[in-house]
């Protein structure tokens, strides 16, 4: 099974990928965790993103694309993944659906996790991180929407939306329930 998992920041996502890569028995694909693999390896595709990363500006759809691709590839994602953070708009929506056509895979489902702002707010407050403060917390909350309603709109077709409020188990068990409801899982 291939599954998008998108949400707000502070919804939950690692939280869940983590429990739902287990549960489902495919691997969990981070996009921040590709970006600092290929960093830390210091490979063309590291290196290219690095200068990007040290001014503070958005990795390239192209970059970011080619670090999935090479993921994707690997043995253990041939029969499915669980893909976080990526894509996030719709060019890179498009850039994965090439990727898989490749393959002759498509998406199966994206799953939504959402949370009222004022419990994502909370949430990423509670972490202590200095550069979570209540404005940039909020701020990023905006972006996301605006960056986010037109991804929502292209994959309405496989959207399973779920409510991430809760107990992890209870968002867990409803993120499995709305999958199964899709034929998914």
């Amino acid at each position: 099974m291939r599954i998008v998992l998108i949400g707000p920041p502070g919804a939950g996502k690692g939280t869940q990928a983590a429990a739902l890569s287990e549960r489902l028995g495919v691997p969990h694909i981070s996009t921040g965790d590709l970006f600092r693999d290929h960093v830390t390896r210091r490979t063309p595709l590291g290196r290219d993103a690095q200068r990007y990363l040290d001014t503070g500006e958005l990795v390239p759809d192209t970059l970011t694309g080619a670090m999935v691709r090479e993921r994707l590839a690997r043995p253990d994602a041939r029969h499915g993944f669980l893909l976080d953070g990526f894509p996030r708009t719709v060019p890179q929506a498009r850039e994965l659906a090439t990727v898989l056509a490749a393959t002759g895979a498509a998406l199966d489902a994206v799953l939504e996790l959402t949370a009222p702002e004022h419990v994502v707010v909370a949430r990423l407050l509670s972490r202590g991180r200095p550069d979570d403060t209540e404005e940039v917390v909020r701020h990023r909350q905006r972006v996301y929407e605006s960056r986010t309603a037109p991804l929502l709109a292209h994959y309405a077709s496989i959207l399973v939306t779920v409510p991430a409020t809760g107990p992890v188990e209870e968002i867990t068990a409803r993120a499995l329930a709305g999958l199964a409801e899709a034929g998914v899982a």
